[in-house]
């Protein structure tokens, strides 16, 4: 990272605060990080935990000097009457950056102007503890300077992919974004079995929290592809194969979840 890059981050939540953490124990030249946050209990938490400057608004954090990257860390839905307020600081040394699902790159040049270089990105909820993965695209005014800026900034959470094609974002949001929470229910529903099926709460909710981290770990872990990490755990005529039937049978799982992820896919155009 050049040394002392100025970050301007808008909006501190759950993937704001997983950034700030990030960025501060990449080691290194750290960036000089400004945050705009204007819920006070938010801006306290991150002022108290990190060495930033937190405000409640862009002359909170000293408006007028300029920042190498803005980072748009708050709901999509706010981005129309937040946006705007950071359209004064589109230079040529300045790169956007936006972490907020559906909003598209050709949204923020009408709100920032054409001339302003624009990182749209989709990382995940695992970032929070530097697992996460992020896919990324950019429009034309972005340098290779500001994309390897944006790069290491996203990199301080985990693994970061890049993509020609910006309607690739959709999909990436409907399996990466979307996709911690299809694993979270995966966790609940066995559980849930596990009771019905005769095992005490306590005990099926351990099963089913280790049985899937230990699971992703594995796959982490293991150079073979998941169908033969699969295979591995299915003896013909099992337990496992009598399970698979049904998970794996007409109408289950990969039905499901390929409509799941083309629901979140529309919706995520929906957004734009």
């Amino acid at each position: 990272m050049p040394e002392r890059s100025s970050v301007l981050l808008v909006g501190c939540g759950h993937m704001g605060r997983a950034l700030v953490a990030g960025w501060c124990r990449a080691g290194g030249d750290q960036p000089d990080i400004r945050i705009v946050e204007p819920d006070p209990a938010q801006a306290a938490l991150v002022a108290q935990a990190y060495p930033v400057t937190v405000g409640a608004d862009l002359a909170g954090v000293d408006g007028g000097r300029a920042a190498d990257v803005v980072v748009f860390a708050v709901k999509p839905q706010a981005m129309p009457a937040v946006v705007p307020l950071y359209a004064p600081l589109a230079t040529e040394n300045c790169v956007f950056l936006s972490i907020a699902a559906g909003r598209t790159i050709s949204f923020f040049e009408q709100l920032l102007g054409p001339a302003a270089a624009i990182v749209r990105a989709m990382p995940n909820m695992p970032a929070q503890l530097h697992r996460g993965i992020t896919v990324a695209c950019t429009n034309a005014r972005v340098s290779e300077r500001q994309r390897t800026l944006a790069h290491t900034l996203l990199a301080a959470v985990g693994a970061v992919e890049w993509v020609a094609d910006e309607a690739l974002l959709d999909p990436v949001t409907a399996v990466s974004g979307s996709g911690p929470a299809y694993v979270f229910l995966l966790a609940e529903c066995l559980a849930e079995a596990g009771v019905k099926a005769g095992l005490p709460p306590a005990l099926a909710e351990r099963l089913a929290r280790e049985t899937v981290a230990g699971a992703g770990a594995l796959l982490e872990r293991s150079a073979e592809p998941a169908a033969r990490l699969r295979a591995q755990v299915t003896s013909p005529g099992g337990t496992t194969a009598a399970a698979l039937a049904v998970l794996d049978g007409p109408g289950g799982l990969r039905t499901l979840m390929a409509d799941a992820v083309e629901a979140a896919a529309a919706r995520s155009r929906q957004l734009a």
